[in-house]
């Protein structure tokens, strides 16, 4: 008994209302639903504290659980729920960070010590079903004695509660009555089944119109892995598509193994369309990793009474590794078209660990032909390491500005004046009547123009203040000196932007002077008889804005400098970095100071700090062609595009004898390559993308927004119809779904950012060139991915003889259009 008043005596004191008695500074919150259908459990705090709270009235108290932030994270939750939510910030606030119950026996609140030490407080979810429980799962760091000191106040404060007396009264018998030994053992929290973690950014399932009244039978064909698809009625979309089959594919017999990769058990979770989660199917399967063939692996998923999938490992699959949550997510396609998204999810990190050795080395294999085990355990490391879903670290979060989001679709350029209402008499077909297409767009920096290839073409547009493209002129014949018509393949702006460095296909050793001002093609350079041109880029980031005469060429073995002015060929001979092997160069960017990076369709990258001399610091290769490059201005952060990822370096260093050098200035150690990251959509949306489109993901070269004294926050590149762009201060900071899409009618062509910000993109598809201003961008949900021109045309629909308005989409204003001269 004296133990006991004195620790009530210590606990609770005399203080005020509001007062805490004991708190648990540090765990993880979590709502776990054993008995569920879906079998999953819900992270809810991923850091909080846990606390008993005096209320205002005399002999009740609360346990309350508050979500702990990381500095900055607060802002940046809120910026992203002030995007689509209008309801009370004070009431959003409260429900985002704090759980609070009423301390009562109802609770049957028990805490236990699992096998490892970890401490867990359970309690019941009594809002919830038979079985849900809310679990605290203490940090390691939490003391034994505070767990007990924690208990002994919980089972005091129901005392009082129940019998309307001081805890002090209170003998160890009656506080045993609050112990619930009855209780069964409190479940495993598994954070990989919370829907909230698991649907990744899919948020406006319920604004989605269901393509079928039986949606409620597929699910429950998902949930018990019945590959029969209920009958359904399609509704009709724009661009038609057929209906999805929300069950999963049937699997077939795997082909015949060479040799065993991996072979690891794991749960496997399907993701399900209509409730926008991912549905336990087999809570014990065997994923298999083999070679079947020469450069061919395979995947296998398997019961002993069931084959659940098979698919060719390929960088087509997007694999993503969360270690956090141990497991893979991943996509498969089947020969129909169709797209669907998968999970596996494996008890332990070795386990995990184990299985990614295996698929990546397979997926390096298949891309590299050539064996694992031949690459050095760094470069092992930096592979593997690209592939997990990963936060980089010791990234400052500063604040941002509060975009403001548009809900009005009708005032979205590009807009068709074909049926509008109000300015009949300024009708104008954008459509031009020739069959070309536009391919290309060279954004100027001096001046306020775009210049966009259209075949043997090229539109010039003029930017308005009111940030809209108005067509200025139109270059309808790009000739050769000798009078030979072409259409360039590459362009650059050069020498103050008056010119436009040009190549045509067929032709890789010579490059073209266009001279902007008179409209014609006024020099031929040849620049090497036997090295070609794969690609050119400027002496430096910003090079175009002065008279600097002199750029940078690579072929496919060879780095360069190129000057006009020279007498013959314009190659610099002692300015030629030239390799004895192939490396297959494919792309080039420079830095504000001119330092250069080189890419290859092998996927590796190099960085120099000047011409002529060997690379600095060699990034290994993941495996996919590197498509494009840039660098951001101050050559911190390196971006290339792979087909259906982008890689993000950070080229700074981070320690050693070079610590805060970068990469182009000094080699990084042997043991600290720069750590990348592969910037993917996620598999849910890949799925989805490809069954809108019918196409895979096959990215525009990405750009960082830039402008001299611009700090790079955005990353613009275009799959299909959709323009992504991602929040760079989101992708630094660990956000899951870090980007913003926006769907056309038709793929877009091309796109960049307009010179010296972030908030205006200018975008070319077939037959349209627009700026498109960075509010319209929308967060990826199932309704932004489906593009809503069904919604727009009933919207928009008229009484006038034309027939109903076109969407939005497909619309251009007077001001945005490409019209017939072009």
């Amino acid at each position: 008994m004296f133990v006991l008043r004195g620790a009530a005596k210590l606990l609770f004191g005399s203080g005020n209302n509001q007062e805490t008695l004991v708190e648990l500074p540090q765990g993880q919150l979590y709502l776990v639903r054993p008995l569920s259908p879906k079998g999953y459990s819900e992270l809810l705090f991923k850091d909080a504290s846990a606390r008993i709270r005096r209320t205002a009235q005399d002999f009740q108290y609360q346990l309350v659980v508050q979500r702990v932030y990381e500095e900055g994270e607060a802002e940046l939750l809120a910026e992203e729920e002030g995007e689509d939510a209008d309801i009370d910030a004070d009431i959003l606030a409260a429900e985002r960070d704090e759980k609070t119950f009423l301390l009562d026996e109802a609770l049957h609140l028990r805490v236990e010590q699992r096998e490892g030490g970890d401490h867990v407080l359970a309690w019941r979810d009594l809002s919830g079903d038979v079985g849900d429980v809310y679990e605290f799962v203490c940090d390691t760091a939490i003391s034994s004695s505070l767990v007990d000191q924690f208990q002994l106040a919980a089972k005091q404060c129901q005392y009082e509660r129940k019998y309307r007396k001081p805890n002090t009264l209170a003998t160890e018998e009656d506080l045993q009555q609050f112990e619930f030994f009855d209780e069964p053992p409190i479940p495993q929290a598994s954070p990989i089944h919370s829907p909230a973690l698991l649907t990744r950014s899919i948020d406006s399932i319920d604004a989605m119109p269901l393509h079928s009244s039986n949606t409620s039978v597929k699910r429950e064909n998902a949930a018990t892995g019945s590959s029969t698809p209920a009958k359904s009625t399609p509704v009709k979309s724009t661009p038609a598509k057929k209906e999805r089959n929300y069950s999963p594919p049937k699997a077939t017999v795997p082909p015949e193994a060479r040799e065993v990769m991996a072979a690891e058990k794991g749960e496997l979770h399907f993701y399900d369309f209509p409730s926008g989660s991912f549905v336990l199917q087999a809570d014990s399967v065997t994923a298999t990793v083999s070679e079947i063939g020469n450069w061919k692996y395979w995947l296998q998923v398997s019961t002993p009474d069931r084959e659940w999938l098979g698919i060719p490992i390929s960088s087509e699959i997007n694999p993503v590794f969360n270690p956090e949550y141990l497991s893979f997510i991943f996509n498969q396609f089947t020969d129909d078209g169709s797209a669907y998204s998968w999970l596996l999810r494996f008890k332990d990190q070795p386990t995990l660990d184990r299985f990614q050795e295996g698929l990546t080395s397979a997926l390096w294999e298949q891309q590299n032909e050539m064996k694992w085990g031949k690459i050095k355990e760094t470069e092992q490391n930096y592979v593997l390491d690209a592939f997990n879903d990963l936060v980089l670290e010791d990234q400052p979060v500063e604040e941002e500005e509060e975009e403001e989001e548009f809900e009005d679709a009708e005032d979205d350029g590009p807009q068709s004046e074909h049926y509008d209402t109000d300015e009949e008499e300024d009708d104008v077909e954008y459509k031009p009547k020739d069959t070309d297409t536009n391919k290309s767009i060279a954004v100027g920096y001096k001046h306020d123009r775009s210049f966009v290839v259209r075949g043997s073409k090229i539109g010039v547009f003029k930017h308005t203040p009111s940030n809209h493209l108005e067509f200025s002129t139109n270059i309808s014949k790009v000739e050769t000196p000798k009078g030979e018509l072409f259409s360039p393949t590459k362009v650059m702006l050069h020498n103050e932007d008056r010119n436009l460095v040009l190549q045509k296909d067929g032709d890789p050793n010579k490059l073209y002077r266009m001279d902007l001002e008179y409209g014609k093609v006024v020099d031929e350079w040849k620049v090497h008889d036997d090295i070609p041109v794969v690609t050119f880029a400027p002496e430096n980031k910003f090079a175009q804005m002065t008279h600097e005469p002199t750029f940078l060429g690579i072929s496919r073995n060879a780095l360069y400098r190129i000057d006009p002015r020279v007498s013959g060929t314009k190659l610099v001979d002692s300015q030629l970095k030239q390799y004895a092997s192939k490396n297959d160069f494919s792309a080039l960017a420079t830095t504000e100071k001119g330092y250069i990076a080189v890419a290859s369709n092998k996927g590796d990258i190099r960085l120099f700090d000047r011409l002529g001399i060997n690379a600095k610091t060699h990034i290994p290769a993941l495996g996919e062609p590197i498509l494009g490059l840039d660098v951001s201005a101050d050559g911190r952060w390196v971006l290339a595009t792979c087909r259906n990822y982008l890689l993000l370096v950070d080229a700074l260093q981070k320690g050693g004898k070079n610590e805060g050098k970068l990469g182009f200035e000094k080699s990084f150690a042997a043991d600290s390559k720069p750590q990348p990251r592969r910037l993917a959509l996620t598999p849910e949306h890949v799925a989805q993308f490809t069954h809108e489109t019918g196409k895979p993901v096959n990215f525009t070269p990405a750009k960082f927004n830039t402008g001299t004294g611009t700090e790079e926050t955005s990353i613009i590149t275009a799959t299909g119809p959709y323009i992504i762009e991602w929040n760079l201060r989101k992708v630094l900071t660990g956000r899951k779904t870090p980007y913003l899409i926006k769907r056309y009618t038709d793929d877009v062509k091309a796109d960049d950012f307009k010179f010296g910000t972030d908030k205006n993109v200018i975008v070319a598809l077939p037959h349209e060139v627009n700026m498109v201003d960075h509010t319209r961008l929308k967060k990826p949900t199932r309704e932004s991915i489906a593009g809503d021109f069904l919604d727009a045309a009933r919207r928009g629909s008229s009484n006038r003889v034309g027939g109903p308005r076109t969407p939005a989409a497909q619309r251009l204003r007077r001001e945005d259009i490409v019209n017939s001269p072009y």
